[in-house]
């Protein structure tokens, strides 16, 4: 690149001669253009070099979660270079540029302690996995579904679509709820039922209901559990299983029939109303 530059039939010295500028700054603005241009090159080819990495863990079946980080540490590595090359070509001292940067390591690790304790926090999300891309999570008190596990936060979306970018120190530093981690999961529907009625009665009609669905499983088997005594009566339980998947869909779904089914089989709710009779 020096010697395209630098020799008398070099760009330099074409570019002095068609505008007439002194060689220093036909020289100077020569190496401006070149390093704008090695910086654009190197954009280009550090999103190259991401996009690649991402492609080849996919096509290993690896999971996105990693390809993505891996990917954003490569664009991170050769956009460090590229800097540092475009620097030389404006005559930078890159030796002594990187001295400093050496002498100046310190103070800056300790100016950016959350944004490397962020970083290691990554790493950690990475190797443990508590979760991964298109999980739900709970955790630094953010609900939402991992969109991208990047090497400083972790992008969430929650349920009523709102984006929100979590520092990954903050989500390793507490507790993290994975909803989607195993495939299945408990669904606990309490029903009041009111004082003397027939609670094996509601028991039955209450399995009945869970039986009657075909997405809740069988292994586990439907349970009722008389679990607490409320006002004028008693708090039953109805637990069944089902697919994560399905999770919501049957919730929703029983809160709907269980109370209807009670209530056709004779099965009384806490009666709180009040009477009030007139003495004569």
């Amino acid at each position: 690149m020096k010697g395209i530059l630098d020799g008398s039939q070099g760009l330099v010295a074409r570019f002095e001669e068609a505008t007439g500028l002194p060689r220093e700054v036909a020289m100077w603005s020569v190496n401006i253009v070149a390093a704008i241009v090695i910086l654009i090159a190197g954009w280009v080819l550090a999103g190259f070099a991401r996009g690649l990495v991402r492609n080849l863990f996919a096509k290993r079946n690896i999971d996105s979660t990693v390809g993505g980080f891996v990917g954003n540490i490569a664009h991170a590595g050769i956009m460090a270079f590229v800097v540092i090359t475009a620097l030389g070509q404006l005559g930078v001292d890159t030796k002594s540029f990187a001295a400093i940067i050496a002498a100046a390591g310190l103070a800056i690790g300790l100016a950016l302690q959350g944004g490397l304790s962020n970083f290691a926090a990554g790493f950690l999300i990475i190797v443990f996995r508590p979760f991964k891309a298109g999980d739900m999570i709970a955790g630094a008190g953010i609900e939402g579904k991992v969109e991208e596990v990047q090497v400083f936060s972790t992008t969430l979306n929650t349920v009523d679509n709102k984006r929100i970018v979590v520092p990954n120190s903050a989500l390793m530093n507490g507790t993290i709820t994975n909803y989607t981690a195993n495939d299945r999961r408990r669904i606990d529907v309490p029903l009041p039922v009111g004082l003397g009625q027939d609670l094996a009665k509601a028991h039955d009609v209450l399995v009945t209901v869970a039986k009657a669905d075909s997405r809740i499983l069988s292994d586990p088997a439907p349970a009722v559990l008389n679990t607490k005594l409320v006002d004028l009566g008693t708090q039953v339980e109805l637990r069944v299983w089902a697919k994560t998947t399905d999770l919501a869909a049957v919730t929703s779904d029983l809160i709907a029939r269980a109370p209807a089914a009670l209530a056709e089989a004779g099965i009384r709710h806490p009666d709180r109303t009040v009477y009030y009779q007139e003495r004569e």
